[in-house]
């Protein structure tokens, strides 16, 4: 397990899959007791400096949390700088309603996939039928393939279509160029590749990143560390 980080540390979480357990659908996740208690412990022993960096939107972390922390949501799209600040929407473009469309046709074929709405794209998921993977992905590039502003990311049994140059990364400068992360050092802990960009921020930064599957065996091992903290 990671060493336990120092009191002027910045920590920024992942959510699925990393401070909870992945289920096979976004809204069938469980928040598991105690994780919350030990979310605000954290925060108050790092001066408030712990962000929730997710592709879900805050509202979202929000209503599964019951308790508001300072977040990055959609990978960045939408960031609250500190507990009791508002969310700030970045001015990024949005699908046009006829992708919106175009997702739904892909996924119908495949009973088990759906597709996620969010404010600035949307996500094909497939964790419930994996063989839809490939025909999901060959779909989501071909939605935007007339259009630079927006990319399709990768992440775990899902395909994301997402404005061209959000990521976790990009969020985590932001947080860290901001009170009360500025001036600290960075840590990060994730799961998935959409991670791999917040991992490599903080690093460059001057801090450290953790992975769920290499440095934690799962996110129960997680929150006993969080618990440690």
């Amino acid at each position: 397990m990671p060493p336990l980080i120092a009191a002027d540390a910045a920590l920024f979480l992942d959510l699925d899959g990393t401070l909870i357990n992945l289920a096979p659908t976004p809204d069938a996740v469980v928040v598991p007791d105690g994780l919350v208690a030990s979310l605000n412990a954290v925060s108050a022993r790092l001066g408030g400096a712990l962000a929730i960096v997710t592709g879900r939107t805050i509202d979202t972390v929000d209503a599964l949390l019951g308790c508001r922390f300072a977040a990055a949501g959609e990978h960045g799209a939408a960031l609250r700088l500190s507990p009791g600040a508002p969310i700030a929407h970045l001015d990024l473009p949005r699908p046009p309603v006829a992708w919106i469309a175009q997702g739904e046709a892909a996924v119908a074929p495949y009973p088990g996939a759906l597709l996620e709405r969010k404010a600035a794209g949307f996500v094909l998921h497939y964790r419930r039928i994996p063989q839809a993977g490939p025909a999901l992905e060959q779909a989501a590039r071909g939605i935007v393939a007339a259009d630079p502003r927006f990319s399709v990311m990768a992440a775990k049994m899902a395909w994301e279509i997402k404005p061209a140059g959000v990521n976790k990364g990009a969020a985590v400068r932001s947080l860290m160029a901001q009170p009360p992360f500025a001036g600290r050092r960075p840590v990060y802990v994730g799961d998935d590749v959409t991670d791999e960009a917040g991992i490599a921020a903080c690093t460059a930064l001057g801090g450290t990143g953790y992975r769920v599957g290499a440095d934690f065996a799962d996110p129960a091992a997680v929150r006993a560390w969080l618990r440690r903290v």
